[in-house]
């Protein structure tokens, strides 16, 4: 394959990026770089211009994590926590990095929840009958035997929710609001709130159950499912995600004035805690080894699907980049020890886990990355730093132009399995990739590996190798994140206020 670069831009950065790694770097060259051995010797080669070339160069030639992904996605397929293709997918990466020769290649025990999806179905029963698709929503408890048989109520916010008041009551709150597409997250974060905490706020006034319209961006009728979460001091209802077309449908029926009746049966089950793990395999650092620069994605997936985008993708990016620095003899200063994450979709537990095992260690931790938005074309990183953190990244991605992958901004936070670490002041940065159809398929029955295209996915391993090695090998790191604000303190007490007039209206407090 071809090699894409972008050399005007390279000429432009290389000050920038020289003075970053305290070299004085020449202007990159794709020739010096293809006739630069594959086996040089370690450290011998550490031009970060010339590294870049030569890593994006081995990926697009040799695509070593497509074969990778397609044994996790076809192979061993849906590996949601306590399943046994999560158990199968621990085995297998255990496997993988042993045979590509990594260091210190261990399972780290993380206790994950045991939910199980069980039978499930819904069924419009007034004004008319017709099946409608739906899917449970993770952590979902079941409803009775019989099902639940309620009006719909259609809300489109939460904030929308709250002016129901007795209206939700014995009801089945329906919570449908669009979500849009675009290369960034924002249309998802905008409704992902319906989906995580709708039906608590709905129990909270006496719904029945809620339906959530599927956080998705293709009408193919595909239900979406994720995770709900609870409130300890809400009634937990039975929910469940509804294809869009049934959503909007349910919404015409309602906006012609009719009530609107629908049959809901979910057979989730919530078992005991399982045993899992959390995947740990290193490139030990050639002068620092005790310091760490994280890498990696959540071996865990959804049971509808193969997990192909959400997150194999991004656990066979972290593999791949220690296959191939490993394979190049690209050994940096510090350690690049890659994690793969058990139980990010419904619990988290990998990355609140591994914060608690290393403790001890969070202090020499230099930076952590996380890939979990797809595998289409890679954009740059998000960076969470201490001040002049995201001028730092930017210069240690600029290399990275010739896939596209250079541009840097400053966000809160890297992702959700490396999130724990910030409290700890270690730098965050996540792998950004164009998210357009992300969510065509994210959390259905549709991911699957037809939806990767191989030269995205070399792009972002190649991307993640580079940044990494970038981060382990620059003689100064990031800017780490300063710690929380301490809440503040109480104001003083002051004098009674008048007591409010009594309104007469209906239905003031």
């Amino acid at each position: 394959m071809r090699i894409r670069t972008r050399t005007g831009l390279c000429f432009t950065l290389a000050a920038l990026v020289g003075a970053a790694f305290g070299l004085a770097t020449p202007p990159f060259s794709a020739t010096a770089s293809a006739r630069a051995p594959k086996h040089a010797a370690a450290g011998a080669t550490r031009d970060p211009q010339d590294v870049a070339a030569r890593i994006v160069g081995e990926e697009m030639t040799t695509n070593g994590a497509w074969p990778k992904l397609a044994w996790l996605a076809d192979r061993i397929g849906p590996r949601l926590s306590g399943s046994p293709g999560a158990a199968a997918a621990v085995a297998w990466t255990l496997e993988e990095f042993r045979r590509d020769g990594l260091s210190n290649v261990r399972a780290e025990k993380v206790m994950v929840p045991h939910w199980v999806r069980g039978e499930e179905s819904a069924r419009l029963v007034a004004p008319y009958g017709r099946r409608l698709l739906v899917t449970a929503l993770g952590m979902s408890v079941p409803t009775p035997a019989e099902g639940v048989t309620a009006e719909i109520v259609e809300v489109d916010s939460l904030d929308a929710l709250k002016t129901l008041g007795d209206k939700a009551r014995g009801r089945i709150v329906l919570f449908s609001h669009e979500t849009t597409a675009g290369r960034e997250m924002a249309g998802y974060g905008a409704t992902s709130p319906l989906r995580v905490k709708g039906p608590s706020e709905a129990a909270r006034l006496g719904a029945v159950a809620a339906l959530v319209r599927s956080l998705g961006t293709l009408r193919a009728r595909l239900p979406h499912t994720g995770t709900l979460v609870y409130a300890d001091d809400a009634p937990k209802i039975p929910a469940a995600a509804l294809a869009e077309e049934d959503a909007l449908l349910l919404h015409r029926l309602l906006e012609a004035g009719q009530p609107v009746r629908v049959h809901l049966s979910l057979g989730c089950v919530t078992l005991p805690d399982a045993e899992s793990a959390n995947v740990v395999a290193e490139l030990r650092g050639r002068e620092r080894p005790d310091e760490v620069v994280v890498i990696g994605g959540h071996l865990d997936s959804w049971d509808l699907g193969d997990g192909a985008i959400d997150d194999g993708a991004g656990v066979v990016m972290a593999m791949e980049a220690l296959r191939l620095l490993k394979h190049l003899d690209l050994v940096p200063r510090r350690t690049i020890r890659a994690v793969l994450y058990m139980n990010e979709e419904n619990g988290a537990r990998g990355g609140k886990t591994y914060v608690e095992t290393h403790k001890g260690e969070m202090a020499r931790h230099v930076a952590a990355i996380e890939s979990d938005s797809g595998a289409d074309h890679p954009l740059g990183f998000r960076v969470a730093a201490g001040p002049g953190g995201e001028a730092a990244a930017r210069a240690l991605a600029a290399p990275l132009a010739a896939v596209g992958a250079a541009d840097v901004k400053a966000a809160d936070e890297g992702g959700v399995d490396i999130g724990p670490m910030k409290a700890e002041g270690v730098p965050l940065l996540g792998l950004r990739q164009d998210v357009t159809h992300y969510f065509d398929w994210h959390h259905t029955a549709a991911d699957t590996l037809d939806k990767v295209e191989p030269r995205a996915l070399a792009e972002n391993a190649a991307a993640m190798a580079f940044m990494a090695w970038a981060l382990a090998e620059s003689p100064e790191p990031l800017p780490r994140v300063p710690p929380a604000a301490p809440p503040a303190a109480p104001a003083a007490p002051t004098a009674p206020a008048a007591a409010p007039a009594v309104s007469t209206k209906p239905g003031a407090p």
